[in-house]
């Protein structure tokens, strides 16, 4: 299937001719596949499919102009593409279609997403790099519209840092910064704000990133003109076009159609883009989607017949035969003849693609009906149980649902039975759901060796004299650290660089190591993730910083979609160790305020939340990740940065686990669970409780995601028989998670002696000001008076009511 474009700078006319024919073999090919592959979703054997026909030529263009190191961060339409630079078969183009669970049937994604999604292994089968300038990349596509484009950014800014920053051990990663990181949106897709942040971010940072905007003139049903300004996208941004005097864009437009001017037009763009880091777009017009948008419905439904009848004469592997015809390269004889064999060929690949799908599930089947009938054979209910294993054997083509829901519902007629037979049963389920289970459900985090779970904690250690310093000054000095053992680690978001980030938390590092690795970035939350994905995905360590935990919003869409499932949607084969920093909690008035935990929690699963309540215990953090190989989101204390710590003589080298609690203060009588800066008011609170009595055991979460790994916080509900969450967080969010966490969980309902309580902010954002805060959410006060009357109820004559 690969390509092998001819490079040599004087060819002869068979060579070309070769070459041409080879490339059109390619085309047709695709387009078969696409075809097929819509019958097979009609009839029923996939569950639905998008293609890119209509794209095949321009995709072949590109495909000469990408070279070994280079990555693609593009959409479901780049089937072409990838074939063309041989990492998509044709078998391997129907197991994605079929949802194939096998990764060395479907190298994609195993099966985790729908077709139409690519990527290439970056990691081996141990989840350590390969060497990724012997090979050609493609990260790991997502579904969502334009969202492929913060990442490209960062892809394309790891060549930039690998060519500019010294120290780096680029061997698996880098040839001098040559790579470029290649995108592909749909026209309609560039109306996304995404696109834009992007296409401007890319401009200010001079990266080489070469996009490629394929232009049919519609999205879904709806045409361009209410779509783009001027219906061109090209000619809006025409503005971004370089010149002798400012930077910007290479912008090139050419016809999707026309197979010379497109390989001319990407070589040119390469070149530009590799050896200036210049980014360029590339504008594809007169492109056409012979099948519509996808199978879920007809394209003639919105297309006039002048627009369809054109669509046939300006498809672009007509275009190309037609072209081959006129210039003596095929005659139309041998090219029926080579689009017969196509046919053919691609028939018996989609056969090939469907046994290996299929038939390791009719196996499973043989397996559950064999044990099924030995249950009826042997139960009185025997009618009942043929009926269930004679539905499952009249299934043809069965999927694993159909196999393990019947065995299941077998072992209801059976329940107050005993028999070897049920035993046997039993157990296949189990072992059943044992082994398939994983193949739906691993890697939503790392499964290698260098698992953040598996970093061993290391404490502070103090010096007789030590000395007490602003929390900030313990980041400052740790990061300092970070960036003298870590070469290939860097910083960047608002106002991080020339000031030192708005708590000065980074101060002076920009001095010391310069622009590119501790960099200031423009207010564009999105791309500032992006920039930390694509980075992450080519071995650089960045540590992306949003200014304020309410702006993660902006970026919560590409941390959730992207960032949170790239080891999971490429099964191991990918990774972005990103770490996310940002800052928090205890702020004043509706737009610092933040109660987006619980959204947050529930959104980004695949991302360690961890929340320190001090900036001893973040850098801890910082550290402990540094040596990992996952991504996660660090929210700092807003309030701490001024705060006086113990200055830690090993800085640098102390680290915080993951995942794991720790108890700040003991007690006998109730256990109270917080994080962050919330965890002050919890500890004057209890001060206050033990004047009256009251002694309470006070537990600091740290970790959210992963949550109390050893389980030790029921351990402290078994001895205090209460618990209480606060959070300032509202009602439902972090402290509901918290809550079930404990009680669903470790267990905790059956040490209980008085109903478990969570105590949360106010339905709103806080007010502005400090009697906003305070009437906002949990006070010294209103958790001194929520513990008392926990008290109270249990017992009433010493702790007699409050209020």
């Amino acid at each position: 299937m690969k390509i092998n474009p001819n490079t040599k700078t004087e060819i002869t006319f068979e060579d070309f001719k070769t070459e041409v024919i080879s490339d059109y073999k390619l085309a047709v090919t695709s387009r078969e596949c696409s075809l097929l592959g819509r019958r097979e979703v009609l009839t029923g054997k996939a569950k639905f499919g998008i293609f890119g026909d209509g794209k095949e030529v321009p995709q072949i263009a590109w495909a000469k102009a990408f070279n070994n190191g280079d990555f693609r961060s593009g959409y479901y339409r780049d089937q072409t593409f990838m074939m063309a630079i041989g990492q998509l078969t044709i078998e391997q183009f129907f197991a994605g279609l079929y949802a194939n669970t096998d990764l060395k049937e479907e190298p994609m994604s195993a099966g985790r997403q729908m077709g139409g999604h690519f990527a290439t292994h970056s990691l081996d089968e141990n989840g350590n790099w390969k060497n990724l300038t012997e090979q050609k990349n493609s990260s790991a596509d997502i579904s969502p519209t334009a969202g492929q484009m913060p990442r490209l950014l960062g892809l394309a800014q790891a060549s930039k840092i690998y060519r500019n920053v010294e120290g780096i051990d680029t061997t698996n990663f880098s040839k001098e910064g040559n790579e470029i990181a290649w995108g592909t949106i749909g026209n309609a897709s560039t109306s996304e704000g995404l696109f834009f942040e992007t296409i401007n971010a890319a401009g200010v940072l001079q990266v080489p990133m070469v996009i490629s905007v394929w232009d049919d003139e519609y999205g879904i049903s709806v045409h361009a003109k209410h779509q783009t300004t001027k219906e061109n996208i090209s000619e809006i941004l025409k503005g971004f076009q370089r010149d002798d005097n400012s930077n910007g864009y290479e912008i090139f437009r050419v016809n999707g159609w026309n197979y010379a001017e497109l390989i001319d037009t990407y070589q040119r763009a390469a070149k530009v883009a590799r050896k200036e880091h210049v980014p360029v777009m590339i504008h594809v017009q007169e492109l056409t989607q012979p099948q519509g948008h996808s199978t879920s419905g007809s394209h003639e439904r919105y297309k006039n017949e002048e627009r369809l009848a054109w669509e046939a004469e300006y498809d672009c592997n007509a275009q190309m035969r037609q072209w081959m015809i006129d210039n003596n390269i095929a005659t139309d004889e041998e090219l029926v003849a080579i689009e017969k064999d196509i046919k053919k060929a691609v028939r018996d690949g989609k056969k090939a693609a469907w046994s290996s799908f299929i038939n390791p599930i009719k196996e499973e089947k043989q397996e559950a009906l064999s044990l099924i009938e030995s249950v009826a054979n042997t139960s009185a209910n025997s009618v009942f149980i043929s009926k269930l294993k004679n539905d499952l054997e009249a299934i043809d083509e069965p999927l694993r649902k159909d196999i393990l829901s019947t065995a299941r519902k077998t072992l209801r007629y059976v329940v107050s039975e005993n028999s070897n037979e049920k035993l046997a049963l039993q157990n296949w389920i189990n072992s059943y759901i044992e082994k398939i289970q994983p193949k739906y459900s691993s890697h939503l985090y790392s499964e290698s060796k260098h698992k953040a779970e598996f970093q061993k904690e290391i404490l502070p250690t103090y010096n007789g004299d030590t000395t007490e310093v602003d929390g900030r000054v313990i980041l400052r000095d740790n990061f300092e650290a970070i960036f003298n053992k870590y070469p290939e680690a860097l910083v960047f978001g608002e106002d991080a660089g020339h000031i030192g980030d708005v708590n000065q938390g980074l101060e002076g590092l920009q001095e010391k190591f310069g622009e590119l690795r501790v960099s200031d970035a423009g207010i564009r939350e999105a791309t500032i993730l992006g920039q930390g994905i694509g980075m992450a995905m080519r071995g650089l360590r960045p540590i992306a910083e949003i200014q304020y935990l309410d702006y993660i919003l902006y970026a919560l869409q590409i941390m959730s979609d992207d960032l949170a499932t790239v080891q999971y949607r490429t099964k191991g084969r990918q990774k972005a160790p990103l770490i996310v920093r940002t800052r928090g909690h205890r702020l004043e008035g509706i737009w610092h305020s933040g109660s987006q935990m619980g959204g947050i929690l529930n959104l980004i699963r695949g991302i360690h939340v961890l929340v320190p309540r001090n900036m001893t215990k973040a850098a801890g953090f910082y550290n402990t990740l540094l040596e990992s190989d996952e991504p996660a989101l660090i929210v700092e204390c807003l309030n701490g940065y001024r705060l006086k710590e113990k200055m830690p003589s090993n800085i640098g080298e102390f680290k915080t686990p993951i995942g794991v609690v720790e108890t700040i203060k003991q007690g006998e009588d109730i256990t109270l669970v917080s994080y962050g800066s919330t965890l002050r008011l919890v500890e004057q609170a209890a001060k206050e409780l033990q004047e009256v009595g009251i002694d309470a055991e006070i537990i600091d979460v740290q970790s959210l995601l992963p949550f109390d790994l050893d389980h030790d916080i029921v351990k402290s509900v078994a001895k205090t028989n209460r618990v209480m969450v606060i959070d300032e967080d509202v009602k439902g969010g972090a402290s509901a998670y918290i809550l079930d966490q404990i009680l669903n969980e470790q267990n905790a309902f059956q040490y209980l002696d008085s109903q478990p309580k969570t105590l949360a902010a106010k339905p709103h954002r806080p007010a502005y000001g400090t009697d906003g805060d305070y009437f906002s959410k949990p006070s010294v006060e209103d958790i001194f008076e929520a513990v008392y009357d926990v008290m109270h109820e249990a017992n009433p004559s010493d702790f007699p009511k409050l209020r």
